[in-house]
């Protein structure tokens, strides 16, 4: 509605709806997340859960009023219908920005469980919304490289670990958890440095989503695949913000989980290669995807 605004003005009043809207919502998420923690009962915990879970999802809901207000950016959205509310997901994505993380939770809100990221460990310490990622049961992941672990044998399989923590609490209620398999962000740089064999994309990490195939395939219901594609540039954050971000397209293709994608990612090496495997089949699909609606944008 307000789009009207010149670029910087509308970029300034949408970063500071969004830093209000957070930090209402942070205060409560903090005290009922203290209380979930003192209060040492499995019904107790399960409803505070809920109750955590409706304010972030009320947090995305004034987002998204915010974009609407100041962005207009258009989404295109196909794949939505046979979503629930009380399944279990793994979602994962492509990634190119951190515009990423807003759109996604704009789509699917109220589609599916609320979205809970494997973020890596760092980002613990963002202001606020660190704060708000752990109160929320966000996993925060350290991982460590074959080369680290030989050097320091008392880590392997501190990986699987963490993931299996993590995913405990998931066990109680309904979730999506939701990762990022190339592991970062996309950049022609990082394109050309690890020599992807993928037009659109850097290679998939199969280890993290393997892991929690591990610790809880067999409560999984579907894996949502999210591909997610700017038409005119990707953009930052700011670009975002300022309303530069005018077409998004975002497809979801729902798999299902069969027996062979669940197993020990850890100790079962032709489980581990099959699965492997299955990331780069649909990383490959994925890349297709992003090569035929390239195409598709740049004839129109």
């Amino acid at each position: 509605m307000l789009n009207f605004l010149p670029s910087p003005i509308t970029g300034l009043l949408s970063f500071l709806f969004y830093t209000i809207n957070t930090l209402f919502w942070l205060v409560p998420i903090i005290i009922f997340s203290i209380l979930k923690a003192l209060l040492p009962f499995d019904a107790w915990r399960t409803f505070f859960s809920y109750l955590l879970d409706r304010m972030a999802s009320n947090w995305v809901a004034l987002n998204t009023v915010n974009q609407k207000i100041f962005i207009p950016t258009k989404i295109k959205i196909s794949g939505l219908e046979k979503l629930e509310k009380k399944q279990w997901y793994l979602v994962i994505a492509n990634h190119q920005s951190w515009v990423d993380i807003l759109i996604l939770q704009r789509v699917l809100r109220g589609k599916v469980p609320f979205l809970k990221f494997f973020l890596k460990k760092e980002l613990l310490y963002v202001p606020f919304l660190g704060i708000a990622w752990w109160a929320l049961d966000f996993p925060f992941m350290k991982r460590y490289s074959q080369s680290f672990v030989k050097k320091n044998p008392h880590l392997k399989g501190k990986d699987m670990e963490t993931t299996r923590k993590a995913c405990e609490k998931f066990k109680y209620k309904p979730v999506s958890v939701m990762s990022f398999i190339e592991g970062t962000r996309f950049t022609e740089g990082k394109h050309k440095k690890q020599q992807s064999p993928y037009k659109h994309l850097l290679k998939p990490k199969a280890g993290g989503i393997g892991f929690v195939m591990t610790a809880m395939g067999e409560q999984l219901n579907k894996v949502l695949d999210v591909t997610i594609y700017y038409p005119d540039k990707i953009p930052s954050f700011l670009d975002f913000l300022c309303g530069k971000v005018n077409n998004v397209e975002v497809n979801i293709d729902i798999r299902d989980i069969d027996q062979a994608l669940v197993g020990d990612y850890v100790n079962d090496r032709a489980y581990k290669i099959h699965f492997q495997k299955w990331v780069n089949t649909v990383w490959q699909e994925k890349d297709d995807k992003l090569e035929r609606l390239n195409n598709q944008y740049h004839q129109e």
